[in-house]
């Protein structure tokens, strides 16, 4: 995939907006994503100082700083996610192209459902598997305590301590753990200013077979 603000012959050459929000990429799918590479090519800058950088918030941190009676309360929940609610919320956005979701195309992304607090295949320890861009209600509570929960925990998991800001420069190939974060492409630059960036996805397929895990880590892991 091509992330890019650059049009040529009238036509835009990679998604314009993509990631301009807090995420977890593909949390609405069925088959997660298990990590995500980036390699940058042009990076757009102001006055010397890079822009379009990229922000990471740590879910393994996240969820071993939530309370433990949080932590009890929630064990055994599930989240639901839909691909819907991050595409209405780039369509909100000043200039956005964004037209809505046909019927089509939501009946293809259905809303779907994963622990709150999800084990890593590969850490083996809990991550929180809530995140602003597509989570939209944890199943087993009423509404006003799902509201009332559900925004506490994303005021909670981008908190300062939580986060770490990638600041581009050309040639930056940038590897990192999707199960185990959230982030957000900071839309800090004009149409003029050009950023290009090539992504390439890993879906997490194979790496939940625990037979996969033994045979790649030599060692078990926790379930």
């Amino acid at each position: 995939m091509i992330l890019s603000n650059i049009v040529e012959n009238g036509r835009p050459i990679g998604a314009r907006d993509a990631g301009q929000d807090w995420h977890t990429d593909m949390s609405y799918s069925e088959t997660i994503a298990l990590a995500n590479v980036l390699y940058a090519l042009k990076v757009p800058r102001h006055d010397g100082q890079p822009l379009g950088g990229t922000e990471f918030a740590n879910m393994h941190a996240a969820y071993e700083g939530l309370p433990a009676d949080l932590k009890a309360r929630l064990n055994g929940m599930t989240v639901l996610h839909d691909f819907n609610k991050f595409w209405e919320m780039m369509r909100q956005r000043p200039g956005s192209w964004r037209p809505p979701l046909s019927e089509e195309q939501r009946k293809a992304k259905p809303p779907v459902s994963h622990p709150i607090f999800l084990t890593h295949p590969i850490t083996g320890r809990k991550v929180l598997y809530a995140n602003p861009g597509y989570a939209i209600r944890i199943n087993e509570l009423p509404e006003d305590e799902n509201d009332r929960i559900l925004g506490f925990l994303f005021e909670h998991q981008l908190q300062p301590r939580f986060r770490y800001l990638h600041r581009w420069s050309e040639g930056d190939v940038l590897f990192w753990d999707d199960i185990g974060t959230l982030h957000n492409a900071h839309a800090d630059y004009g149409p003029d200013e050009h950023r290009l960036i090539k992504r390439c996805q890993v879906m997490a397929d194979k790496v939940f077979d625990p037979a996969f895990l033994r045979d790649a880590l030599g060692e078990p892991v926790a379930a």
